[in-house]
Order: C-alpha cells, then sequence, then structure tokens
C-alpha cells in the first residue's frame, strides 16, 4: 500500500448493483487488502436512508475495531457517493476525506433535498466523466461546487465503470493519494 495510505481507514462503498470483479473499485480492494467493502442489503434499490444508514454502520464497526490514527478515507462510486455523503454530512467524526467518482444525479433519485448543499466538512474530489449517462457533467460539477469538492474532469469514460476498461486506473489511485495528502494536512474529524 502506498505510504500516503497507511495512516488511514479506506471504506469503499459501491453503487447500484454493486461493483462486479472487473470495477476499479474491486480491483483496488484486490490490490490493496486492507480496504473494507460497505455491503448494502439490498444493492439494486436505491434507498438513500438505508444506504447511508449502512454506510454509518460500517464506520461505526470498523472504528471500534479497527482504529487509524488518519482517519477513514471513503472511495465511492455513483450511489454509493450520495450514500456516503449523506452519511458524513449528518456526522463527519472520524472522517478524513471523501472520494466521489461518477456520483448519480440526486434528481434522477428524487434525493437531492436530502443531501447538503453547502461545502463539506473534509477534503474531498469528485471525478466525473463527460459522457456518463447518469450525471451530465455539468451537474456533477454544480454538486461538486456545492460541496466544496476539488472537480476532476476525466473525459469520456462513460460512467467510470468496469465497461470503461480502466483496469486497475492508476489514475483513481493517484487521486486518492492526493486525497490523502490534503486529509493528512487537516486531520480526522473529531465528534
Amino acid at each position: 500500500m502506498p505510504a500516503s495510505l497507511t495512516p488511514f481507514r479506506v471504506l469503499v462503498a459501491p453503487g447500484l448493483d454493486d461493483s462486479g470483479p472487473e470495477h476499479w473499485q474491486s480491483r483496488w480492494q484486490r490490490l490493496y487488502p486492507s480496504f473494507e467493502r460497505v455491503r448494502q442489503d439490498d444493492f439494486s434499490q436505491p434507498d438513500l436512508p438505508k444506504w447511508s444508514a449502512r454506510v454509518d454502520d460500517v464506520r461505526r464497526a470498523s472504528s471500534a475495531s479497527r482504529s487509524q490514527p488518519g482517519g477513514t478515507l471513503i472511495v465511492a462510486h455513483s450511489f454509493g457517493c450520495l450514500a456516503a455523503v449523506h452519511s458524513v454530512a449528518r456526522n463527519p467524526a472520524g472522517i478524513a476525506g471523501l472520494l466521489l467518482v461518477a456520483p448519480a444525479d440526486p434528481d434522477k433519485f428524487g434525493v437531492a433535498a436530502l443531501l447538503p448543499q453547502s461545502p463539506l466538512p473534509c477534503p474531498t474530489i469528485v471525478i466525473a466523466s463527460t459522457d456518463d449517462p447518469w450525471m451530465p457533467i455539468e451537474r456533477a460539477q454544480r454538486w461538486a461546487d456545492r460541496w466544496g469538492s476539488t472537480f476532476i474532469d476525466a473525459g469520456a469514460l462513460g460512467h467510470i465503470n468496469a465497461d470503461s476498461g480502466l483496469h486497475d486506473w492508476l489514475f483513481g489511485q493517484q487521486q486518492l493519494q492526493t486525497l490523502a495528502e490534503a486529509a493528512h494536512n487537516a486531520g480526522p474529524l473529531s465528534a
């Protein structure tokens, strides 16, 4: 694992239908076995309160058993981004940063009113694609601006998933390391 990540606990929050074996999130978990996955009861039903509550549960369970001095980084994809943001906005304790990749459009799921409309309390990076069918890049930029996130236009990568052919997605790993450096400088959020 890169030295910049060793002080952190890393949670992987997949989107709808989970992330299959060739999705970059799954590949990262094989590369870095200490990364923990947030497993939803039903990955086919996008229920923001339930998904967010599961993120809360994993954060609590893991922080009790495996506290890391740097706090927790969450690597989220699609609807998992919305669940992670919702969880952290309600309780930022122990969170060091969020990497939000190809967030799902909150308006498509009718959950925009449940999400924060102001900057998040930790460093965040939003990575979006110019041809993502789940969120137009302009809307992704607006959400990133609301949340006070660094915004990265990744070009035409579709939904930035297994169909994008990213394999271990080195660019994404570099952004996670950049987030870890920003989080290290900011320190984890206290209760």
